[in-house]
């Protein structure tokens, strides 16, 4: 498929994403859900995803999420990040990550729909946030590739566990 066919397609594929974020941002268990779109479909390093949370509930257990958009032909099984957390108090934590986004047999997680793939991942599970306050959680694609081509947006979501 062609890089023009790829993005009519994705422009496509944005409206109906956009229609099911706007019924489930009514779900009174999502805190925090937002993406970051890249421009050409490709993360330069100089690109990081950077998400700002207000947390005021520091009672309730907490999911925490990532969700990649990526096309079908992305080079790579995985993705690697750097991750920095900066908490109310001002207090940073760094942190390197993966995400696998195919299993071994090199099929690709998530859900797909036509050749772009939805993937989304808990990364924590039933946490409590230590303040109440602002967050700031940032993102920065760490796979030695610069551009990193073919990841169409990159998603953060906090949502209270069930």
């Amino acid at each position: 498929m062609t890089l023009t066919k790829l993005i009519t397609h994705r422009n496509k594929l944005v409206f109906a994403f956009s229609l099911l974020f706007v019924f489930t941002a009514c779900n009174k268990n999502t805190v925090f859900s937002k993406y970051q779109t890249f421009k050409e479909n490709e993360w330069f390093v100089k690109d990081k995803a950077v998400f700002d949370v207000d947390i005021t509930d520091v009672e309730s257990l907490n999911t925490i999420s990532l969700m990649v958009r990526h096309a079908d032909s992305y080079p790579y099984s995985n993705l690697f990040l750097f991750v920095t957390t900066k908490y109310p108090d001002g207090k940073t934590l760094s942190d390197t990550m993966e995400v696998v986004l195919a299993n071994e047999k090199g099929e690709w997680q998530g859900s797909g729909a036509g050749d772009i793939f939805d993937f989304k991942i808990p990364i924590k599970k039933n946490i409590r946030f230590p303040k109440a306050g602002k967050y700031q959680f940032t993102f920065e694609q760490a796979m030695r590739v610069d551009p990193l081509p073919l990841i169409m947006d990159f998603g953060f979501e906090i949502e209270k566990s069930k």
